[in-house]
């Protein structure tokens, strides 16, 4: 409606604008005629005062409508842009970079935004007011000397489709090419310790410089496109100015116009040269926009490997299930294999076994086994799973996935936390917690001493990614984060390495003291974060080793009675002060 509603505004414009040169005219035939007089003359003057001010509100009005309406939609572009990137699994971030996402969420949605904006007012307005105004020409003045002044318009025309085709693929190779800069900053933002770590300031300093050199190289390519628009505009106009001076001076001379009616010619095709500047930047502009919406839609056009069940109704045959709701209850793994996607060996094979509500698993083994996909496999991160994993006897390709995964407390081995207070990164699942809830969630996971040491406690600010925070810290906030949420099921994946054995022995103590009833999921390295499991399965190769209770696989004198044996006498020579 704000887009009809700024046309109409325009058009009405336009209308008016019509007005000025027909004046001129007038008077200028008045002086030639020499029958101007002030009687004559006021009206004309007061006429022209209120076609000014009405242009001015009305110039003002169709702005706030047509740019409105076009930042409203850049607004609509980047949330479901944003909403996108949210529900897309993992394989999707391992294609794609985070600099480049960034650069189609900034610069590509603004030049869409330019293109609904300016792009919009320079279609109508090279249409509406080039029409009115080659109207006014032909049919008020002189069709013949309209006809010789638009000669030099298909020359135009070509020229500018020309040019945008030129325009479209450097722009595209020039956001393509800020894309790269973009993801060259993140990256070393984010990495600034290990690049500093490992001294390579200067040679990240100089790969960030070709980098950019390649982006100005890329921008130049563009606006050497984009700075011959005007100069072969302007010389367009330049001719049809030529053409309109010479022959209707001509026509003048053998008195079929009046110098007032040239000069309102003139002046007309004066109000001309916009459409015309307006219909060489249109092709500019559209180009611009045209490149960035082509990879906006790419994006968008991306569908994640890992969906919701979607009921077919009306299909002969019988209809799809509907998605089930998630009940809690055992945790039961058929799983043939697992092979990630654009793999070919599959890293998990023959995973059986069944956890019962309230139970407590623990899986180990060599890095590289298996521990992690095991996992990702029940969160239905990824695609790729052949056999049956079931939750209270539901499979979990019947859930909706928000369901799915709105029973789980996650915390990954890759600890990410944002730069806000150390509150709200606990509160993260839970916006609207309770302080006393989130000091509960923190006493348990045994990081409430360390906040209470802070200048600022729950207020402290953790810097970007936890910048500020030791990576203990950061493993325990965001254990605490999870345990906030009180969920069914919580899944540990290796979520104790970097505390001491003390604190380690402390958590696990709270977690068998607060979720007695509820079922946990742990991988580990450290042999004794898992020893209290009601089943521990070692895997090798994607394949289960061992398994049974702590006791049960001692006395098997197997991988995990040696591995165990081994981390309790290192534990005891550390805590002897070494051999002597």
């Amino acid at each position: 409606m704000s887009y009809i509603t700024g046309i109409i505004l325009l058009i009405v414009l336009a209308l008016i604008n019509l007005c000025p040169p027909y004046i001129v005219g007038k008077v200028v035939d008045g002086v030639t005629n020499q029958t101007l007089t002030m009687e004559t003359l006021w009206p004309w003057l007061l006429i022209l005062l209120c076609l000014g001010i009405l242009s001015y509100i009305l110039r003002y009005s169709w702005r706030i409508l047509i740019f409105g309406a076009a930042a409203r939609l850049s607004r609509l572009l980047r949330q479901q842009l944003f909403k996108h990137f949210t529900r897309m699994s993992p394989s999707f971030y391992q294609k794609y970079r985070t600099g480049d996402l960034m650069a189609h969420a900034t610069n590509d949605i603004q030049a869409i935004e330019v293109t609904a904006g300016m792009g919009v007012l320079t279609l109508v307005d090279s249409l509406v007011t080039g029409g009115f105004v080659v109207f006014s020409m032909a049919v008020f003045l002189s069709w013949k000397l309209t006809l010789i002044t638009l000669l030099p318009m298909p020359i135009m025309a070509w020229v500018s489709s020309y040019y945008g085709t030129l325009l479209h693929d450097r722009f595209f190779k020039a956001q393509e090419a800020f894309g790269d800069l973009n993801d060259k900053v993140q990256e070393n933002i984010s990495g600034v310790r290990v690049v500093k770590a490992f001294g390579q300031e200067e040679a990240e300093i100089e790969s960030f410089r070709k980098l950019s050199d390649d982006v100005v190289k890329k921008n130049q390519a563009v606006a050497m496109v984009d700075s011959l628009y005007d100069p072969s505009i302007m010389l367009i106009v330049g001719i049809s100015f030529f053409l309109a001076i010479s022959f209707g001076a001509y026509e003048v001379v053998n008195l079929r116009l009046t110098l007032g009616q040239l000069t309102q010619f003139t002046l007309y095709l004066g109000q001309f040269i916009w459409p015309m500047l307006a219909f060489g930047w249109l092709f500019n502009i559209m180009e611009r926009g045209r490149a960035s919406y082509d990879r906006v839609k790419a994006l968008l056009d991306v569908e994640s490997e890992v969906q919701d069940q979607v009921p077919l109704h009306g299909v002969t045959g019988g209809s799809m299930a509907e998605p089930k709701k998630m009940t809690k209850g055992d945790i039961f793994y058929a799983l043939d294999q697992f092979t990630y996607p654009n793999q070919k060996k599959p890293v998990l094979k023959n995973i059986h076994f069944t956890l019962k509500e309230g139970q407590t698993l623990g899986v180990v083994g060599k890095t590289g086994s298996g521990k992690t996909t095991l996992f990702r496999a029940l969160l239905r991160e990824f695609a790729g799973m052949e056999g049956q994993i079931r939750i209270g006897g539901i499979s979990i390709q019947e859930m909706p996935l928000d369901s799915l995964r709105g029973i789980f407390g996650y915390v990954p081995q890759e600890h990410f936390l944002f730069s806000t207070t150390l509150a709200e990164n606990i509160a993260l699942g839970k916006p609207n917690a309770h302080p006393s809830e989130i000091e509960k969630a923190a006493k348990m996971a045994c990081i409430h001493e360390d906040i209470q040491r802070f200048e600022e406690h729950y207020a402290t600010l953790v810097g970007d990614r936890g910048v500020t925070l030791s990576g203990g810290q950061k493993q325990r906030i965001s254990i605490a984060r999870a345990l906030l949420l009180n969920p069914e099921v919580l899944i540990l994946d290796d979520s104790l390495s970097a505390v001491d054995a003390k604190t380690e022995k402390q958590i696990l103590l709270e977690l068998k003291s607060n979720r007695s009833q509820k079922t946990t999921l742990i991988s580990a390295h450290r042999l004794s974060a898992i020893e209290h499991a009601d089943l521990i399965l070692v895997l090798q190769n994607g394949e289960v080793l061992e398994r049974g209770t702590h006791t049960e696989l001692m006395e098997n004198k197997g991988w995990y009675a040696e591995t165990y044996q081994a981390q309790q006498l290192e534990s005891l020579i550390q805590e002897g002060g070494g051999l002597s």
